[in-house]
């Protein structure tokens, strides 16, 4: 009896085939995981304006008293995140660059409750909802 050695056509193809399934799956879930957590790096820098809009409206009694001004937050832009204003009220907006995929703006507005400030996160030009963080959703 003759030793097989080496693969047959069919295995090698059969090897290819099942390589393509899993790149063709992998490769756009990769994609926007490394979106999700460039946009995410924006969100983080938010958080210190979000600290200074709650220090501001403990200050000064009610988030109507929160302006761009008396709240002290100063931002510089990162690789990934171009600007992050706070508005009169409170309302801070994060703008994401060089993600890899669209700029995204986030909104994150503050609501008053029961002696806390709680945040409500929207996004807004996103490609699909899997480039941003599950907090904004």
């Amino acid at each position: 009896m003759k030793k097989q050695q080496g693969f047959t056509l069919i295995e090698l193809m059969i090897v290819i085939a099942i390589l393509g399934i899993l790149i063709a799956i992998a490769l756009p879930a990769y994609q926007n995981y490394t979106i999700r957590t460039k946009n995410a790096e924006c969100l983080n820098v938010a958080a210190g304006a979000k600290l200074a809009v709650s220090e501001t409206a403990q200050d000064r009694g009610s988030l109507g008293m929160v302006t761009t001004t008396n709240t002290g937050f100063s931002f510089a832009a990162s690789s990934y995140c171009a600007s992050v204003t706070v508005a009169a009220g409170g309302d801070i907006t994060a703008v994401t660059q060089q993600t890899g995929g669209p700029d995204v703006t986030f909104t994150l507005a503050p609501e008053a409750a029961a002696g806390r400030i709680d945040w409500d996160c929207s996004a807004t030009g996103q490609e699909n909802d899997a480039q941003i963080p599950a907090e904004c959703r």
